[in-house]
Formats: structure tokens, C-alpha cells, sequence
């Protein structure tokens, strides 16, 4: 990318699915991509597995950087930013980091640091994955499409407003997990009425990534796509009436808001 250099704060799970897309899509080549990791397993793997030069010290990993995306877990961002915040010039700071602000990195590194926040998700790391991305007032709009054009790399993405961030956690940051409950309960019940569990895993993911791929690749709305595959008096109108009398709808917006107050908690504490 204009032989730009990118500094990975952190080189794990998703670092490595960021860096994996950036080198199979030669946005990046290895020889621009750079990563701090002070844990060593983790620092060998991203050697091994992307030919990258690793520091364990920020500092001397961030010389070089025209970027730095910070990867690492939201409770040691503060102390990460204090070690850095001498060494910090005019990159752009990309963070993926849940529940750290605007606010919080500014009043460290400096308002008139160019940031973008990025909310990305697990299936990342088979580039399927979904990110929210969010700039500050000092980040351009040349910054932000070049936020975009990494995290295009390993799956979609959306542009929101900050304030959105938390919203976008419950849905998509953490959406995930709650797919894999609700894959793993239809399997079960299929399990309960004779198959084994295998097969009936795979009938209900397959289901899920199809019907998902519907309300992508169509553009109909769930409702119109319910109504296409709903015959009155047949077997899924009979399923559906379970769903609409249950309480689930109450409780997935429930589970969604928790999350969402969560991540704004965790905003305030770190």
C-alpha cells in the first residue's frame, strides 16, 4: 500500500487474521508489516506463520510505522499508551481494542492524534468476518477508506459513529456467540429426534450460512424471505407459530442489550 509500514500492537488471533488478509490480498508484503508481541509463543507463530519481523519492545516496533493498529486486550491499552505516547508522531493509530475510546486514547497520545476505531468480529479469521469502523476529528477521510480497505480484507464493512460502537458490539462484535448457541440448540433438537449429532450440526450450520447468504445476496427483507418459504398449514408455519408465541424475541433483544451496556461499562472502567 504505497510502501506504507503497519506496526501490529499485539499478534494474536486477530492481528494474525488482519495480517493473513493484508498478505493474501498483497495489500501489505511482509516486508511492511511489523508487530510487537512480548508473549513468545505468539511472537514465534507470527514469525513463522508470516515471514514478519516481531519486537517485544512498542517503542522500537512502532519507528518505522505509518500506522499502528493496537491489537491488544482493552485492560492494558492505558499502560501500552503510556509506554508509547513519547514515540508517537503523526501515524495514523487504527485500534481494535472494545471499550477504549476516543477520549481515552486522546487525553494520552494527544488530541490531535488521527485514530479509527474498528469493531471487527471472529470470523475474521476465515475472512468472513464483519467491522464497524468510526474515526476521530483529526482522522481524515483518506484515513478512514484506508481503514476500510484493510478490514475489507477479511470480510465486510460498515462505517458508524462512535457512539454506535456499543450497539455495533452486541450485535456483530459478540453476534457471533450467540449464532453458535442457537446453531448448537437446533442441532440438539435434531439430535433429540434421532440423528446423531454430527449430522445434525452440520444441517443446522449449513442452514444458517444459507439463510444468512439469502438475506445478503437477495436484498429481501427476513420477513419477505420467511413468507417465501412459509406454506399455510405446512410444517414451517408450524414452527413459526412456536417462535411468535415463545418470549424469544424479548430475549434476544435482551441478550443484545447486555452486551451493548456491557461494552459501554468497560469503556468507563478501562
Amino acid at each position: 500500500m504505497d510502501n506504507k509500514n503497519i506496526t501490529f500492537i499485539g499478534a494474536g488471533k486477530m492481528a494474525s487474521a488482519i495480517i493473513k488478509g493484508l498478505l493474501s490480498s498483497k495489500t501489505f508484503d511482509d516486508k511492511h508489516i511489523f508487530a510487537v508481541e512480548v508473549n513468545e509463543e505468539a511472537a514465534k507463530r507470527a514469525k513463522e506463520n508470516f515471514n514478519i519481523k516481531v519486537f517485544s519492545d512498542a517503542k522500537e516496533g512502532i519507528k518505522d510505522a505509518d500506522i499502528i493498529l493496537i491489537a491488544t486486550k482493552p485492560f492494558v491499552v492505558q499502560e501500552l499508551l503510556e509506554g508509547i505516547k513519547d514515540s508517537v508522531k503523526d501515524q495514523l493509530i487504527i485500534s481494535i481494542a472494545a471499550g477504549i475510546t476516543f477520549n481515552k486514547i486522546e487525553n494520552i497520545l494527544g488530541v490531535n492524534k488521527r485514530i479509527v476505531r474498528v469493531m471487527p468480529n471472529t470470523p475474521a479469521l476465515l475472512e468472513c468476518g464483519m467491522s464497524a469502523v468510526c474515526k476521530n476529528d483529526k482522522a481524515a477521510e483518506e484515513d478512514i477508506k484506508l481503514v476500510e480497505n484493510i478490514f475489507s480484507k477479511i470480510g465486510k464493512v460498515i462505517r458508524c459513529k462512535e457512539s454506535d460502537i456499543d450497539a455495533v458490539t452486541g450485535v456483530s462484535g459478540s453476534g457471533p456467540a450467540f449464532y453458535y448457541y442457537i446453531i448448537d440448540k437446533i442441532a440438539k433438537a435434531g439430535e433429540e429426534l434421532g440423528l446423531d449429532y454430527k449430522t445434525a450440526l452440520m444441517l443446522s450450520s449449513q442452514t444458517a450460512l444459507g439463510a444468512a447468504k439469502m438475506i445478503i445476496e437477495t436484498g429481501n427483507t427476513p420477513q419477505e424471505l420467511i413468507d417465501a418459504v412459509t406454506t399455510p398449514g405446512g410444517t414451517t408455519a408450524e414452527g413459526n407459530k412456536v417462535l411468535k408465541e415463545s418470549n424469544i424475541g424479548e430475549i434476544l433483544s435482551e441478550t443484545v442489550r447486555k452486551t451493548a451496556e456491557k461494552s459501554a461499562q468497560m469503556g468507563k472502567e478501562n
